[in-house]
Order: structure tokens, then C-alpha cells, then sequence
């Protein structure tokens, strides 16, 4: 783990602690601190496919979050960043060559 991604962490439990009740039901918040989780112990994002299911899960939570009015895509963006942030990141991932 290096800094920035517990700092990413820290982030997103922020989020979640201060937002709350308020604007997240319980299950919608053990969600997003599942997914911070998994990223935050993975190794390597192409691998594990459990921490790619928690991150397709959030971005389809923060998208209901956003078309029922409950948030901002700001407030969605700024999470899913925050999350994805948590992890290893994709540098090491392959990048096809053009055709």
C-alpha cells in the first residue's frame, strides 16, 4: 500500500462517515467501503476480478445515486475517482498496440 492510496482511502471513508444517513442507506454505504476495501488490498486490478465487480458495483450505485435526484455527478465522480484511487492503479496493465 503507498499513500496516496490510504490517502484515497481516508477519502472515501470521509465520504461516507460524514455523509451518512443522510444521504446513504446503510447498504449503500458498507458498498462503497467493500469496494474502497478491495482495491486498497489488491495487487493487481487486471487479476482480481472480486475488486473489479466492488468498482462496476459503485460506478452502478453512484449512476442511481445520480438519476434519482439523491446526488450530483460531482459528488458520483469525486467518489468513484476516490475509490478507484484506493487501488494499484492501471499503469501496469498492457496497452494493445494500434492496428
Amino acid at each position: 500500500m503507498t499513500g496516496p492510496r490510504a490517502c484515497a482511502y481516508g477519502r472515501v471513508i470521509r465520504t461516507v462517515r460524514d455523509l451518512g444517513a443522510a444521504k446513504l442507506l446503510v447498504s449503500e454505504q458498507a458498498r462503497i467501503r467493500h469496494a474502497a476495501d478491495a482495491l486498497l488490498f489488491c495487487a493487481d486490478v487486471v487479476e482480481d476480478a472480486a475488486a473489479r465487480a466492488a468498482v462496476s458495483d459503485i460506478q452502478t450505485l453512484c449512476d442511481h445515486l445520480v438519476e434519482s435526484g439523491r446526488w450530483t455527478s460531482d459528488r458520483a465522480g469525486q467518489l468513484t475517482d476516490d475509490v478507484w484511487a484506493c487501488g494499484p492503479g492501471l499503469a501496469s496493465v498492457p496497452v494493445a498496440a494500434a492496428a
